[in-house]
């Protein structure tokens, strides 16, 4: 990992060479998560970049990244360890016909129990051991980026179970003991707002907000991602999806719906926004019936008031 950060600049400078423009603020963030390794919440609506900031973060760093991505119901066992019990099965099997030899010299039950004992702790040793997400960055022989993906889907009793990682960076495993990382990384947990995260998990994290951007950011982005889109197409696209925002609909259009458009726009070889070309296409910015239809009763007087027909 790269120990040495000169400047938020030095993040935001690096971000856009990666494509990933931020603003001051999220670069601020990364810079403080690492120099005080501490974790960094990134709330906001899905599609506005949070997933690409942990890449981007270890890019930076150059570090790896370990991506946990989480969902309801998930628990220890998929995203710490998990024991290898078909490989505990062979190896049961093939102990089986050694027993015997093994137990001939012992003279009393106890003598035999304490030779099993022995072997028993071979079961729930590294041999047996799948690492999952969590102890992978913990074990990892270099520093890394671990992204904690969409924690507000995971169960609370999950977000309880990760306050030890967090305050203290190390986990419980009960066959093996208490784990401690052999280099901290740098965490970032996502939330896209669908319940209330705990106190407890907040106060462990640096907090990051990232919203919609605005349309001189947004265009960045689109310029940075899609190259290719000329600089009058790209304003009207930005400016419409600015536009679709401010509307009631059931998903509003975020960045990554932005940057499929203009890809789709830059294949149908498009120089301007058309009404026939955009209707056609919404299915792209928008995720619902009911959005797109909304969209295209509404396209027309927009098109006008930015003065296409």
């Amino acid at each position: 990992m790269k120990t040495r950060i000169d400047s938020v600049e030095d993040i935001t400078r690096s971000f856009a060479e990666q494509g990933y423009i931020c603003n001051d603020q999220i670069a601020l963030a990364i810079y403080l998560a690492a120099q005080l390794h501490k974790p960094v919440l990134v709330e906001g609506p899905p599609g506005v970049g949070k997933t690409e900031l942990a890449k981007a973060a270890a890019a930076f760093l150059e570090a790896p990244l370990i991506r946990l991505q989480c969902y309801e119901g998930l628990d220890e066992s998929r995203a710490l360890y998990e024991w290898k019990y078909g490989k505990q099965l062979l190896y049961t099997q093939l102990l089986r016909d050694k027993l015997g030899g093994m137990l001939a010299d012992t003279d009393s039950l106890e003598a035999s129990m304490a030779r099993l004992g022995d072997l028993g702790e071979a079961f729930y040793s590294d041999t047996f051991l799948e690492p999952r997400p969590l102890l992978q960055a913990l074990r990892s022989d270099e520093p890394a980026v671990l992204l904690i993906d969409e924690i507000d889907k995971a169960d609370q009793e999950f977000e309880a179970f990760l306050l030890e990682l967090l305050s203290d960076f190390q986990i419980s495993i009960p066959e093996m003991g208490t784990v401690t990382a052999r280099h901290q990384p740098l965490v970032l947990l996502t939330s896209n707002d669908q319940r209330e995260l705990s106190d407890a998990l907040k106060r462990r994290c640096l907090h990051l907000y990232i919203p919609y951007p605005e349309a001189a950011h947004e265009a960045a982005i689109v310029a940075a991602r899609v190259p290719e889109l000329e600089a009058e197409l790209r304003e009207q696209l930005v400016a419409f999806i600015q536009y679709l925002r401010e509307q009631e609909m059931k998903k509003l259009p975020a960045i990554s719906e932005t940057l499929d458009w203009a890809r789709a726009l830059v294949l149908l070889h498009a120089d301007s926004l058309e009404q026939d070309m955009v209707a056609d296409t919404l299915n792209l910015v928008l995720k619902t019936e009911q959005d797109v239809t909304l969209a295209r009763e509404l396209l027309p007087a927009w098109l006008r008031k930015f003065g296409k027909r």
